[in-house]
């Protein structure tokens, strides 16, 4: 939490233009001279505790230690092409993995000073405290999603376009908020109800996802089939629908007919 919280407060200062930006990658994305400010401050608060640890960071790859069952992710801004816009809508994120499988996850939002935070099987804390997500009221009105899909898709993408234009036929609001661990954190505070992604990036997945269950939350394939965060997996394992248990029939029916021929 320190570490977010030092990587937070750097971004902050240098919000929203005293930074370089470049293009990383051929499909439009960009680094900041932040993410790597950030992601330097992070890795090396990590490696002075745990230095035989692995890191494997946003922008730097994998370093660290000899082999090892632990590995650490960093993904030290969350939201860049939004802080390159001077959106204010970024967070840093950061999650230990044990044998590949989530066990930790933080995550700082630096705008407005929140921190969200799980451990697994000891539940999720954001500012005001340990988070449930509370059962939603009988009669309430259509839900609001989060939607991501994974940097390597094409613009053009059928199984995307059909996706977004579907669950937009059956919420009330789909959110794109280009910060995926910002979204996972607004679904486990129960602030949106529900969070579809398609291909997902790998980086910001597992500290999400153990936020959302840590919170009573479920997530599941788009089949409705099991699903899993634990890294090392091809991006066609990490498409998943999450939401309130109750909220996940009808979140698959709009999922299902959107891909359905």
């Amino acid at each position: 939490m320190r570490a977010a919280e030092e990587a937070g407060a750097l971004l902050r200062s240098r919000f929203p233009d005293a930074f370089r930006v470049d293009v990383k990658g051929d499909d439009g994305d960009v680094v900041t001279e932040l993410d790597l400010l950030a992601e330097e401050l992070v890795t090396r608060r990590i490696a002075e505790h745990f230095p035989a640890d692995r890191i494997r960071a946003e922008e730097g790859g994998d370093r660290g230690g000899p082999v090892t069952r632990r590995t650490w992710l960093v993904d030290p801004l969350d939201g860049s092409n939004n802080v390159v816009i001077g959106l204010p809508a970024y967070v840093v994120g950061i999650a230990l993995c044990v044998d590949d499988e989530p066990v930790l996850g933080v995550v700082h939002d630096p705008v407005v000073g929140r921190t969200w935070r799980a451990v697994r099987g000891a539940g999720a804390y954001g500012p005001g405290g340990r988070l449930r997500v509370p059962p939603r009221p009988v009669g309430a009105p259509r839900p609001v999603l989060g939607w991501t899909q994974g940097h390597g898709l094409s613009a053009g993408d059928p199984v995307a376009w059909a996706l977004k234009d579907g669950l937009e036929a059956g919420a009330r609001r789909v959110l794109q908020l280009w910060a995926p661990l910002l979204t996972w954190s607004l679904l486990a505070s129960g602030l949106i109800d529900g969070f579809v992604g398609y291909r997902a990036e790998e980086i910001d997945l597992p500290a999400g996802v153990l936020l959302a269950t840590e919170a009573g939350l479920a997530v599941c394939g788009l089949d409705g089939g099991p699903f899993s965060p634990r890294i090392g997996q091809p991006d066609t394992a990490r498409s998943y629908v999450a939401g309130r248990p109750e909220d996940l029939p009808y979140l698959l029916d709009l999922v299902a007919r959107a891909t359905t021929p």
